[in-house]
């Protein structure tokens, strides 16, 4: 087991090290965020989509999950339809109330910040187009505990029965 850390991360920090966290998950990946898009990211010197990244860990048996709050876009649905693996591989879940950003590794770190899963927040992006972004990486054993908590409840449907926004919600989690 490693040393608990707590990291404090800011802008392009996150691609450095949140999206690096994600090429090292071994077992499982939880995604939270209220938008994605179309995320490209550095592969040993390639430049790829972020969804190639899922898939590849896919491939390797990792169990991904996502929730997002609204649908994505039509060039991040092009870049998801060239991987047949994230049709029945990837877990995804669509709840227009979530607004949390948050990448559990593992299930022994996690990422929580103000950065959505977009070139903007977590991509490629310079830094004269990135977005100020604030966030924290650790593995601190009750942080993470506590953020698997949260995730899980929203992922096992706890909140739909008396949610108000059911009108807007393709992915009813309690049926």
């Amino acid at each position: 087991m490693s040393s608990p850390f707590i990291t404090y991360i800011s802008n392009e920090q996150h691609y450095q090290k949140v999206i690096q966290a994600v090429f090292d998950v071994k077992h499982d990946l939880w995604i939270g965020t209220a938008d994605i898009k179309d995320v490209y990211v550095k592969q040993n010197n390639r430049v790829i989509p972020f969804v190639k990244v899922l898939a590849d860990l896919i491939q390797k048996k990792v169990s991904i999950r996502l929730i997002h709050a609204k649908e994505p876009g039509s060039n991040f649905r092009n870049d998801f339809d060239k991987y047949p693996v994230l049709f029945g591989g990837l877990e995804r879940v669509l709840c227009p109330r979530v607004h949390f950003k948050m990448l559990i590794f593992d299930m022994h770190t996690v990422y929580i910040g103000s950065a959505n899963l977009t070139g903007a927040g977590l991509g490629m992006k310079s830094m004269t187009n990135r977005n100020f972004e604030t966030g924290i990486l650790t593995n601190e054993v009750a942080i993470v505990k506590q953020a698997i908590d949260q995730y899980d409840e929203l992922w096992m449907g706890r909140y739909c029965p008396s949610c108000k926004r059911k009108d807007f919600c393709g992915d009813r989690l309690d049926k």
